[in-house]
């Protein structure tokens, strides 16, 4: 071996040459010198090499993108590690779960059809437990939670004032109008004139109005069977009477058609007939409809024909949450009494009030329903009514009374005592708990067969 390495320089005798001698090119030119090109190169940094210096800039976005690629090279590789550990056919999980997967098919039909149930309820698993966790994490379980002591109670859906039942010589039920609820009853009524004639006072909520439940299909024939089972819920046996005012009218002229034994008598302030009612001429059509605005008129018209479209119309007025004049509601003209009294801030506040209340359910149906009620076929002729005024018992046509607006109704102490007055004669008081009491007739009236109706 020492005759095969003779001649042979050793490693540490090439590094001590190397550095004797300093590094060379292949012709033998010191590496520190350009030979070729006939200069030296700097040495001293004071001239332009080849190399450019890179900026602090340059080399913060180099890093950073060095970074990237890691990150991305390692969400990559986790992507894998999850798919080959966890949903890969083999795994498993996959296989531990293919058997309960298999008895629950019926729920793969929720599934997208082109994810395989083994590979999707573990998945979803997961993400389930994730918000789990997270639910569970932000919620304070260091706070208990208060015991509920008292449930918050809605009222009724009618309003009694006057005299208690037990004392109430007549009772008298009012259903209300279009835009209108049980708390309107008979708006600015003093109790003082009740108790004076002994009056019960009775209004309540039309189907999906104010607190009332909606009713499907109803017509005139169950509102007047609504109002007979109300009078029989709250003790009132015997015949009682009836105020309808506008459009509440139609629900005291049905009462009266389809339960005439019930009803002691009536009275209609400003009443509203139905616009298509057969029984009228074409003198009193005419007479009836000139009297309305065009935007009425068209509401009507709606109702009449394509009432699936009120409720878009119904939206953009007294359903938008903002309160405007009733006048511009309803579309109707006043005279300056009734604009006298809607300034009044008592009638504003009741009129708000009532507003609030009769769309509290935030819903169209039952204004489309009690519109379409007013333009249908009520299945009764007016005319068929007797009529009493001024004493005198007559039939003939309703529509002939002259109709009275909001100032003779609305915040009227004087028009009350009216209407009282015409109803029940002179004023007795509440009854006596020895006195026998009676809701039929008054005591200057005649016998008659079929109910008393006052008209105003």
């Amino acid at each position: 071996m020492e005759e095969m390495r003779r001649g042979v320089p050793t490693w540490q005798e090439e590094l001590a040459s190397l550095m004797d001698g300093g590094l060379q090119y292949d012709d033998g030119s010191p590496i520190g010198q350009d030979s070729r090109s006939g200069f030296e190169s700097p040495v001293d940094g004071s001239g332009s090499g080849s190399e450019s210096t890179e900026s602090l800039k340059d080399q913060v976005t180099g890093f950073m993108k060095s970074w990237g690629e890691m990150l991305m090279d390692l969400a990559v590789g986790c992507k894998d590690v999850v798919q080959q550990t966890l949903v890969s056919e083999d795994s498993v999980v996959v296989r531990k779960l293919r058997k309960p997967a298999a008895k629950l098919r019926f729920l793969n039909e929720y599934l997208p059809e082109d994810r395989d149930p083994a590979h999707a309820w573990p998945v979803i698993f997961f993400v389930f437990l994730i918000a789990l966790a997270a639910l569970s994490f932000g919620s304070d379980n260091s706070t208990s939670v208060p015991v509920l002591k008292k449930l918050r109670l809605h009222p009724p859906a009618y309003q009694e004032l006057g005299v208690s039942s037990d004392r109430a010589r007549y009772s008298l039920i009012v259903p209300h109008s279009f835009l209108s609820s049980r708390l309107a009853g008979i708006p600015g009524v003093k109790d003082s004139l009740l108790k004076d004639y002994g009056v019960r006072l009775v209004s309540y909520d039309l189907p999906g109005f104010g607190e009332s439940d909606p009713h499907r299909s109803r017509n005139l024939s169950s509102s007047a069977s609504d109002m007979t089972d109300l009078a029989s819920a709250l003790g009132i046996a015997d015949k009682f009477w009836l105020l309808g005012y506008s459009s509440g009218s139609m629900h005291a002229w049905a009462a009266m058609r389809y339960f005439p034994d019930r009803i002691a008598g009536v009275a209609m302030i400003a009443p509203m007939i139905n616009p298509y009612e057969a029984s009228m001429s074409k003198e009193e059509t005419a007479k009836t409809w000139e009297q309305w605005l065009r935007k009425r008129k068209f509401k009507y018209f709606l109702a009449r024909r394509w009432p699936s479209l009120l409720p878009f119309f119904y939206r953009r007025s007294f359903l938008s949450g903002y309160l405007h004049p009733l006048d511009q509601w309803m579309s109707i003209s006043l005279g300056e009494k009734d604009k006298h009294v809607m300034r009044d801030p008592v009638f504003e506040e009741h009129y708000q009030r009532n507003v609030e209340e009769s769309t509290r359910q935030g819903t169209a149906k039952p204004f489309v329903e009690e519109a379409v009620l007013h333009v249908s076929n009520w299945g009764f002729n007016l005319p068929d009514f007797r009529l009493q005024k001024t004493g005198l018992y007559q039939k003939q046509r309703c529509i002939d009374y002259q109709a009275k607006g909001i100032s003779r109704f609305f915040f009227c102490d004087e028009c009350h005592k009216e209407i009282f007055s015409a109803l029940y004669g002179e004023p007795q008081g509440p009854v006596e708990l020895t006195e026998e009491r009676t809701e039929t007739h008054k005591p200057d009236q005649p016998e008659t067969g079929s109910s008393n109706i006052s008209t105003t």
